[in-house]
C-alpha cells in the first residue's frame, strides 16, 4: 500500500507524510482569551475550595480563576507559580480528572467540572511567552546546594532555593534538563518544545548552574557532593526498568516503553521512528497508555495493552484509558506475560496467562492465550537505578521523612526516587518545593558554609 501500513516487522514511514503532523498535534487546543473568561465564569469560587485541597501543590485555584475572569492572566500565573513553578507542564499532563476537577463542585452538581487544567495552561502560557518573571533572588547567602536530577523535583527545588539566595548546581545524566517532562511524556501532550521553554523560564531566575552528562555513582559520589556543598537534594527519578520475567524476553522486538517514548520525544521527525505492525504493550499505567497510543499514531495496524489485573486497578486514569480506546487501542485485562514467541530471534507473538484473584493473591487460571505481534513494549514500572549511595532505602526507594530528609545528614530527596513519590509530575514538584523549604531552614540555622568548612579543614591539616 502507498502509505506502507502493511509493512511487516518493525519499520518507519508507515503513514503518508501529512498524517504525522495531524496525529501528533496538540491533544488539547488551548483556550483563547474569550474562552478562558467564559470558562472562568463557571467557577463558584468556593470558600472551602475542594479543588485546592485536591491539588498536590495546593495552588489557590479559586483565586487564579477569579484573576482570569477579571482579565488578569499574569496575576493568575503569579498565583500558580507561587506554589508550582512548573505549572505550565502540570496543566498539560496532570490527571486533573482525578485531582482538582474531580473535586470541583460543578462536577458534583452537573457532571461537568470547571476546566481547571485548561485555565491554568492559559495563564501560565502567557507568562512564559512574555518571559514575565515574578520573583527576584534574595541577597546571596553564600550557601551552595547540589541538586542531582534536573527533572520536575530537581527544577522545583532549584528554583525555590535560588529564590532564597542560595547558589544551586544541578547535575543531570542527560543532555537536556527536564527529566520525564523532556524524555518521558507523550509527544502530543507537550508540543512546540515546551519542556525546554519551561526549563529556560525556571532557570532564568539566576543562581542556577546546570551540568549535563554527569550521573550520581558514575561521575561523582554522594560523599563528594556532601563535602563540597552545604546541602544535597536527590531528584534522580527511577532510571531502572523492571524485567518482564517472561521466557524469551531477550528476543529482538522487545523494548522498554520509556525508551520508545524518549526516542519519539527527541526525534526531529517522528516519521523516522520505527514501530511494529502489530504491537503489544505490557502494563497499566500512563507509560503504557502513552506508548500504546503513540504506536497507533505512528501507523501500527493493531495495538493491544495487556494488564494483569482489572480495569479498576489500572494506574492510568479513566480519561487516558478512554483516549487510548478512541485511538483504536485494545485494552485487555487479567493477562500476565508468560512467554515471548520468536522466529529467527525476532518476536512473532506473546503467550500470556489468564489471571484471577485468589484470597488477595494474583494467580494464573491455568488457561493461556497467544497474541501475534512483532513488537512488545515493557511498561511494568521502574526501579531505582542507583544503590542509594549510602542512604536508607524502603521498598526500593529512598526513605525520607515528612520534609524530604534522608537518613544521611544534609541530604534530602523527592520525586519518584523517594518514598513519597507517586509517579506524578505535580507530586514531584510539590516534594521538590517542600524539600527546598526544609533545606533553606536548615542552612539559615547552620551559619557555616561548605566552603568555609573546607578552608578551615585545610588550615587544620596544614
Amino acid at each position: 500500500m502507498a502509505n506502507g501500513v502493511l509493512k511487516e516487522g518493525i519499520a518507519a514511514g508507515r503513514l503518508a507524510a501529512g498524517e504525522y503532523q495531524q496525529n501528533f498535534s496538540d491533544l488539547h487546543v488551548p483556550f483563547d482569551a474569550h474562552e478562558a473568561r467564559v470558562e472562568a465564569d463557571r467557577c463558584y469560587f468556593c470558600f472551602d475550595a475542594p479543588c485546592m485541597t485536591a491539588c498536590p501543590t495546593s495552588i489557590d485555584i479559586p483565586l487564579f480563576i477569579r484573576e482570569i475572569a477579571t482579565d488578569n492572566p499574569l496575576g493568575a500565573a503569579e498565583t500558580i507559580f507561587d506554589q508550582n513553578i512548573l505549572g505550565g507542564m502540570c496543566a498539560r499532563v496532570c490527571p486533573t480528572e482525578q485531582l482538582c476537577e474531580e473535586a470541583c463542585v460543578r462536577m458534583e452538581a452537573e457532571g461537568k467540572p470547571v476546566q481547571i487544567g485548561q485555565l491554568q495552561r492559559y495563564a501560565t502560557d502567557i507568562a512564559i511567552a512574555e518571559d514575565r518573571q515574578f520573583y527576584e533572588r534574595a541577597p546571596e547567602t553564600g550557601k551552595r546546594v547540589a541538586v542531582v536530577g534536573a527533572g520536575p523535583a530537581g527544577l522545583s527545588a532549584a528554583h525555590r532555593l535560588a529564590r532564597y539566595g542560595h547558589d544551586v548546581v544541578m547535575y543531570d545524566a542527560h543532555a537536556k534538563s527536564g527529566g520525564l517532562n523532556e524524555y518521558g511524556i507523550a509527544t502530543y501532550k507537550t508540543t512546540g518544545n515546551f519542556a525546554q521553554r519551561e526549563v529556560d523560564y525556571v532557570t532564568a531566575i539566576g543562581g542556577i548552574t546546570t551540568v549535563h552528562g554527569k550521573a550520581l555513582g558514575h561521575d561523582f559520589t554522594l560523599a563528594q557532593l556532601s563535602a563540597e556543598f552545604d546541602a544535597v537534594f536527590l531528584g534522580i527519578g527511577l532510571g531502572g526498568v523492571n524485567a518482564l520475567r517472561a521466557e524469551g524476553e531477550t528476543a529482538a522486538g522487545v523494548a522498554n516503553a520509556v525508551d520508545f517514548i524518549a526516542d519519539l520525544r527527541q526525534a526531529k521527525d517522528v516519521a523516522s521512528v520505527p514501530v511494529g505492525r502489530r504491537v503489544v504493550v505490557i502494563g497499566g499505567g500512563m507509560t503504557a497508555v502513552d506508548a500504546a497510543i503513540q504506536s497507533k499514531l505512528l501507523g501500527a495496524e493493531s495495538v493491544t495493552i495487556c494488564y494483569r489485573r482489572g480495569k479498576e486497578n489500572m494506574n492510568a486514569s479513566g480519561f487516558e484509558q478512554d483516549l487510548a480506546a478512541s485511538k483504536g487501542v485494545s485494552i485487555r485485562h487479567w493477562l500476565s506475560p508468560k512467554r515471548v514467541l520468536s522466529e529467527g530471534g525476532k518476536v512473532v507473538g506473546l503467550e500470556l496467562d489468564y489471571t484471577r484473584m485468589d484470597g488477595g493473591k494474583l494467580v494464573p487460571t491455568g488457561e493461556t492465550v497467544i497474541i501475534p505481534c512483532d513488537q512488545i513494549f515493557k511498561a511494568i514500572g521502574q526501579s531505582l537505578a542507583s544503590d542509594g549511595e549510602g542512604v536508607d532505602l524502603m521498598g526500593g526507594k529512598i526513605a525520607v521523612d515528612g520534609e524530604g530528609r534522608t537518613s544521611v545528614s544534609g541530604v534530602w530527596a523527592g520525586g519518584d526516587c523517594a518514598t513519597g513519590g507517586d509517579d506524578l509530575t505535580v507530586t514531584a514538584v510539590a516534594e521538590g518545593r517542600d524539600a527546598a523549604e526544609s533545606i533553606h531552614r536548615a542552612l539559615i540555622g547552620s551559619g557555616i558554609t561548605a566552603q568555609a568548612r573546607l578552608v578551615e579543614g585545610a588550615r587544620t591539616h596544614g
